[in-house]
């Protein structure tokens, strides 16, 4: 039997470990490093090797997982225990020199996600929670989602997309009724820290398209840990590898996807 407690604590110093490595790398990052992935989408060095150091540290502590890691560099899968890695989630604003980007670690048994570890670098904050804790952690404080209870009252963040634009009509039809009908919208550029960001009460909801399982894995989770609630764009469960989600505090979810369905299902 899995000690998930202890894994998580355990999974902490490795984002805080990897988190030192990344923030000493960012002034040393030159152009000529930066690599193009797809459209707007970029991966340095420092991504890669995030990646093979967390793999490394993962292995020791859960011999038997598998790995779903952004960029490729363990692609072995499990049948029971399963990792879900982002090395540096907000690579665009790290290369940029601007905040936030983070690490993001889940633990996923079979369908199931029972750990999640975000550690948005740059302000040292570590948002952490495992299956079977009473709530969800910064820094070894309780935190929770918002107590607003309508969209008028509530700050939204989103992310926009970089290379899939079939539903940017739709996407920027929903992003102006927010503007309007909302204390306004915020894109940081981190979907794993918008994430965490709900489940703190930063932000009462957030919405993006076109995302993959490592984006949100952790922080869905954290956001459930945290007394929120989760879905995909037809207010189903599909959210980890549907590459959409939806998520928010209790009170305004149903208010907020309501929105989000109305503008973005067509």
């Amino acid at each position: 039997m899995i000690d998930l407690k202890e894994l998580c604590f355990k999974t902490n110093d490795i984002a805080r470990k990897v988190g030192i490595f990344i923030k000493e790398q960012q002034s040393k990052i030159k152009s000529d490093a930066i690599e193009v992935k797809g459209i707007h989408d970029f991966v340095t060095y420092v991504d890669k090797t995030a990646e093979e150091k967390i793999v490394a540290e993962l292995k020791l502590i859960l011999s038997d997982a598998g790995f779903i890691a952004e960029e490729g560099t363990e692609t072995h899968r499990a049948e029971r225990y399963n990792w879900i890695i982002d090395p540096l989630d907000g690579t665009t604003n790290y290369i940029h020199g601007l905040s936030p980007f983070a690490v993001s670690i889940a633990l996923q048994e079979y369908n199931e996600i029972v750990l999640g570890v975000i550690y948005e670098i740059s302000h040292d904050e570590c948002f952490y929670s495992w299956k079977g804790a009473p709530e969800a952690y910064l820094n070894g404080k309780t935190i929770s989602v918002s107590k607003a209870n309508s969209i008028d009252s509530s700050l939204i963040a989103t992310g926009f997309p970089y290379s899939n634009y079939d539903q940017l009509k739709t996407f920027m039809a929903s992003l102006e009724y927010f503007i309007i009908n909302s204390h306004g919208v915020r894109r940081p550029g981190s979907a794993a820290t918008d994430l965490a960001y709900v489940a703190c009460g930063r932000f009462e909801a957030f919405y993006e398209y076109s995302l993959q399982a490592w984006d949100v894995a952790a922080g869905s989770f954290l956001v459930s840990q945290a007394g929120g609630k989760v879905c995909d764009f037809k207010g189903d469960k599909n959210f980890i590898f549907g590459r959409e989600i939806i998520a928010s505090n209790t009170m305004v979810h149903d208010e907020f996807k309501n929105v989000v369905i109305q503008h973005m299902i067509k």
